[in-house]
């Protein structure tokens, strides 16, 4: 069976409005493949064994394919799964230079945008952030990136030279939450069946 891994973005969760909207349309145009989302806290080490538990859970079954599509720090996740596991991705504004993970955001009280947790990164965590960061990709086919240029948090342009030579789909205005998603699920499907 396939399992597409849905991996949300920074203090987001499966509550996010591309990952109800990628298990809905998998319900209903691809019963066969089984949907996930889990749950991450802003903790990389965490994070990373949850992710690689699920892909390896996938994969270990005879006739298992894994897929993983990723949002924003979803997108840094999932490029993290294609370089270990040569499997495919999808990433939607994905993040690439991880200016976001400096100093200021050490010990600062961080809220979730769907529930009322809150998290306190430490230095550890940071460091694990940048260290977990793979500057060069080595399966540029592996990858689709869906980009928007009005992409307000993230600098679109770093994501195009990173992804070179991968599928790129950019497309003008939009914004971070990658407007008309849902619109692009058979797209992103087919590649990753191809």
């Amino acid at each position: 069976m396939s399992t597409l891994l849905y991996i949300h973005g920074f203090l987001s969760s499966p509550k996010s409005v591309k990952a109800v909207q990628m298990k809905h349309w998998l319900q209903t145009h691809r019963p066969g493949i089984m949907s996930t989302c889990p749950f991450l806290k802003p903790y990389p080490q965490e994070s990373l064994k949850t992710l690689e538990n699920i892909i390896e859970n996938a994969l270990s079954d005879s006739d298992g394919i894994a897929y993983v599509m990723g949002s924003s720090l979803g997108g840094f996740w999932a490029t993290w799964l294609v370089e270990k596991y040569n499997i495919k991705a999808v990433l939607i504004n994905p993040a690439v230079k991880l200016t976001l993970f400096n100093k200021e955001y050490i010990n600062v009280p961080l809220k979730n945008y769907h529930t009322e947790d809150t998290y306190k990164l430490t230095e550890s965590d940071i460091d694990k952030f940048h260290r977990l960061n793979i500057e060069t990709i080595s399966r540029p086919k592996n990858y689709f990136v869906m980009l928007q240029t009005g992409d307000e948090v993230l600098d679109y342009q770093l994501a195009e030279k990173k992804y070179a030579g991968s599928k790129l789909l950019i497309e003008e205005g939009g914004d971070h939450s990658f407007v008309n998603f849902e619109s692009k699920i058979p797209q992103a499907v087919e590649f990753l069946e191809s």
